[in-house]
């Protein structure tokens, strides 16, 4: 009789062992599919991330590309500039006395920096325009003789260069939506001019396929984000560094 309950009682045991390790695989095999559930789902989180950075760099190379192609072509202006220069330098060498050939040189480098100033960004375009439209008006009305006329075209070619080479924060009216408003002007070199009002609108100068320019206001946070941050660090004296941007070279 003890023995009959002794194997009564192992083959209780061996069942409620048999339970126990059934009940734990069926964990373990739970828990694998939860865990293979997981890891599936940081993969294709982790290929949404691959593909999002690719496209992140593929359009930054194409940002990067666009810039580099204005700021060839402003440097272009710029080295046409400097030959300005070099020819006034030597038109006032060659001439004593006589500055009869110097006045069609003048008119026709006003003419070309005017245009100049036209086809750049919009920044103080008008005040510009006017120092050149002046001195024609000075020296076609004989108040001013061709030297010192061509004195002051050099100060302002010298003035455009510094431009060109200058980041900070002015104010200037701009033209938003068909309405004139003050507006706080962030200007890198004379490639790139974003702006913010007082109403915390934000955006950039654009050129129109015509060639014209145009402010025009951004819409979305991430460009909002960025342009604040860009005033924010030029107001801190930060004028170099890396910076994220929208761009408005692209199509």
């Amino acid at each position: 009789m003890s023995q009959r309950l002794k194997l009564i009682g192992a083959v209780s045991l061996l069942c409620a062992s048999s339970n126990i390790y059934a009940g734990s695989v069926d964990n373990l095999a739970n828990e694998l599919v939860r865990l293979r559930g997981e890891v599936e789902e940081l993969q294709s989180h982790l290929d949404l991330a691959k593909e999002d950075h690719h496209n992140r760099m593929q359009a930054l190379s194409l940002q990067y590309a666009d810039l580099g192609v204005e700021e060839r072509r402003q440097s272009t202006n710029l080295e046409k500039m400097q030959q300005t220069l070099l020819k006034f330098k030597e038109s006032k060498e060659s001439l004593s006395a006589n500055n009869d050939n110097l006045p069609p040189v003048v008119i026709e480098t006003i003419s070309q920096l005017y245009n100049y100033v036209q086809d750049s960004i919009p920044f103080k375009k008008e005040e510009r325009q006017a120092v050149l439209t002046k001195l024609r008006s000075d020296l076609d009305s004989q108040l001013i003789d061709p030297k010192r006329a061509t004195n002051r075209l050099w100060a302002f070619v010298e003035d455009e260069l510094r431009l060109s080479k200058e980041n900070g924060i002015y104010r200037q009216t701009i033209e938003l939506n068909g309405e004139k408003m003050l507006a706080d002007i962030a200007k890198l070199g004379t490639v790139l001019l974003y702006f913010q009002t007082n109403d915390r609108q934000f955006g950039m100068a654009k050129k129109s396929p015509s060639g014209n320019w145009n402010f025009i206001e951004l819409e979305d946070t991430q460009s909002k984000e960025q342009i604040a941050l860009l005033f924010d660090s030029l107001k801190k004296q930060i004028r170099q560094g890396y910076f994220e941007l929208p761009n408005p070279l692209g199509s």
